[in-house]
């Protein structure tokens, strides 16, 4: 793989750590209202899965979301006003943290159901393919989702119709509080797919490369018209389901065994192993500093939505 390529995926990979670190910053000063789920300990699947697509390819993300829009080239500006309510966000303030969405980089948006995504990557595939199209369409849901029915059904449907969808469950191991031996008996999660007669693949979701150079496969075949792959990333999250869970259920040592395989740091020490200077890795970190020091800026000096604009808006219903 190409070096710079590594590197792009490293910035990603921290942007995506250092916004949601200033996002939980911001939430406990209260410029954040509602809920805030983090993506900390789960950025190289955004990173390596996106990396792997086309600009003009569809995201479907979750409530988890936050690091599937930066690494889609979202202006994290922007991001931060919509999770603070701003007009001058994605939604105009409207959707918040677990519904940012943004057409025009074809993110058809955060979801706060569970499950919920899964239908709308499904129809948004079949749309594809009733149009003609080559591109693929990206789908990130919890391992919590894997026991929804909706994912049954519309990865059978992708799969009779061949549709151009990648099915990505991120199973970081709890849905919310519940441990995913408790709810489900198989070791790998990609076993589903063998139900539905389509490709499954496991992967390490904390090395954002060995995604990346999988998805570059998987990518290939879907824009082949062979039809979707269910790829299981397995992560882990560093805290509790959201910034108010302080997590007690996760033992200790299972929290330190994941930390030391932290997705940042692996992209960071795969960099220096291929000799890229130290100076030139603090360039990239100072550089990712600056672009969040002046998003908080942004969002925090941007105007709220006028009452006048939401009550024109609801009119229409």
């Amino acid at each position: 793989m190409e070096l710079d390529l590594i590197k792009g995926m490293f910035e990603t990979a921290l942007t995506i750590r250092r916004f949601e670190e200033a996002a939980i910053d911001q939430y406990r000063q209260g410029r954040i209202y509602g809920y805030l789920h983090p993506y900390l300990g789960e950025e190289a699947i955004a990173t390596g899965v996106i990396s792997a697509l086309r600009p003009d390819d569809y995201i479907v993300s979750t409530h988890r979301g936050h690091g599937h829009a930066i690494a889609k080239g979202h202006d994290i500006k922007l991001m931060l006003a919509e999770l603070m309510g701003k007009e001058s966000g994605y939604c105009h303030g409207r959707g918040g943290s677990m519904h940012v969405a943004n057409l025009a980089q074809n993110n058809l948006g955060a979801n706060g159901i569970v499950g919920g995504g899964i239908p709308l990557a499904t129809g948004a595939g079949l749309a594809v393919k009733y149009k003609g199209g080559d591109q693929v369409v990206v789908c990130f849901f919890g391992d919590g989702a894997i026991n929804q029915g909706v994912f049954h059904e519309s990865i059978n449907l992708a799969a009779i119709y061949k549709l151009p969808v990648i099915f990505v469950v991120e199973n970081n191991h709890y849905a919310v509080s519940t441990r995913i031996q408790d709810s489900t008996l198989i070791p790998n999660l990609s076993q589903r797919a063998d139900g539905f007669g389509i490709p499954g693949i496991s992967l390490d979701g904390n090395d954002a490369v060995v995604i990346h150079e999988e998805m570059i496969k998987v990518v290939a075949r879907t824009r082949q018209v062979q039809g979707p792959t269910l790829v299981e990333c397995k992560t882990y999250r560093h805290g509790g389901h959201h910034i108010n869970d302080p997590g007690a259920y996760m033992p200790e040592e299972e929290m330190k065994y994941w930390k030391s395989k932290d997705p940042v740091l692996v992209l960071r020490k795969r960099l220096a192993d291929e000799g890229v200077a130290e100076h030139e890795l603090k360039e990239i970190e100072q550089r990712v500093e600056a672009k969040i020091e002046e998003a908080v800026a942004f969002a925090i000096n941007s105007p709220e939505p006028s009452k006048e604009a939401f009550l024109a808006e609801i009119s229409v219903f």
